[in-house]
């Protein structure tokens, strides 16, 4: 049996920017961090011919290429892999479709999984860039390259995109007492809200190929908000991030009228009125997480617990995709 396990994400700054009908025109930038809930997948062999999946649904199928799921039929295809006799499951610490880049870490797990199966090693870049040409390029998703990057990359990152579809990235400097301040005082709550990132994606990607005017605009003051929000973090300026957590927000919402609606802003309203310093809605948009930077973290507390949010812990994680267990 073959184990690994993907981290999940929060985007720090410069969110966005990410979609390849921007950063090959324009350039991207942002950081993202990866946390410690994870997305895990398991392998073995079987004594039956068929390929056998386990997620939300079951499937068995003679062959990879019969298989409904789209990332597991690429992955298999991408490898020359037809999955006869193999179980493979999967399961992971927080659902699908909450904004914390859940199809790229699958997608990382997956390949990583697979490749171990095969006795082949592989460097994360390589992973994530497998990974991305699954969901952009075979699957077509109007997506970004932040999900699958983070997630086999692990820590706090900085990533640049460049126009020729290179990336490169860094470990962002952050002192150990400023690591430690920014993980006890970052608080999620799960909005109850589960949505698709592809439909608010796709207005930014059709938008952005369009060249239009105020998309670009938006996009451009993100990735300045990206460079800003690095600097504040090594600059141990943490109050200084949660300003600029605040202002990517208003933006963010100001791409997508399906960004927001108005229960997300009364939350949000009433966080910031209850000891947030700053915050914003993570991932695409539409549903998922709010996550804020606290300056009284049990007056936030308190007041999104009697509102019904529920809070998701969490620590960052350092160790991006890997394997778990193989015997």
């Amino acid at each position: 049996m073959i184990i690994t396990r993907s981290p999940l994400r929060v985007s720090l700054g410069g969110g966005g920017t990410d979609l390849p009908s921007y950063y090959r025109e324009h350039g991207g930038f942002l950081v993202a961090g990866a946390l410690d809930k994870y997305v895990y997948l398991t392998l073995h062999r079987t004594f039956v011919s068929d390929l056998i999946v386990k997620y939300s649904k079951l499937e068995r199928v003679a062959s990879a290429a019969q298989l409904e799921h789209p990332i597991i039929r690429e992955a298999f295809a991408l490898l020359n892999m037809t999955g006869a006799s193999l179980e493979l499951t999967s399961m992971a610490d927080i659902p699908g479709g909450t904004g914390l880049g859940s199809s790229g870490s699958f997608t990382t797990a997956l390949l990583k999984l697979l490749h171990a199966s095969n006795k082949n090693l592989i460097s994360p870049a390589e992973l994530a860039e497998q990974a991305c040409h699954i969901e952009l390029d075979r699957l077509g998703e109007p997506i970004g390259k932040q999900d699958q990057y983070i997630a086999a990359v692990g820590g706090i990152t900085a990533f640049t995109f460049h126009k020729d579809g290179r990336v490169e990235y860094r470990p962002a400097k952050i002192a150990e007492e400023t690591l430690f301040n920014l993980e006890d005082n970052l608080l999620m709550f799960f909005t109850g809200y589960s949505r698709s990132a592809s439909a608010i994606l796709k207005d930014q990607n059709d938008k952005s190929k369009k060249n239009d005017a105020a998309m670009l605009d938006n996009l451009h003051f993100t990735k300045e908000l990206g460079y800003k929000s690095l600097a504040a973090l090594e600059g141990a300026k943490l109050d200084e991030f949660a300003r600029l957590m605040d202002v990517h927000w208003q933006r963010k919402k100001a791409r997508s009228t399906g960004m927001s609606n108005d229960r997300i802003n009364e939350w949000y309203d009433l966080a910031m009125a209850h000891g947030a310093l700053g915050g914003k809605l993570i991932g695409a948009g539409g549903g998922g997480f709010l996550m804020f930077y606290a300056a009284d973290k049990t007056r936030l507390r308190h007041a999104m617990r009697e509102k019904g949010l529920q809070e998701v812990r969490f620590r960052f994680d350092f160790e991006g995709t890997k394997v778990v267990a193989q015997n």
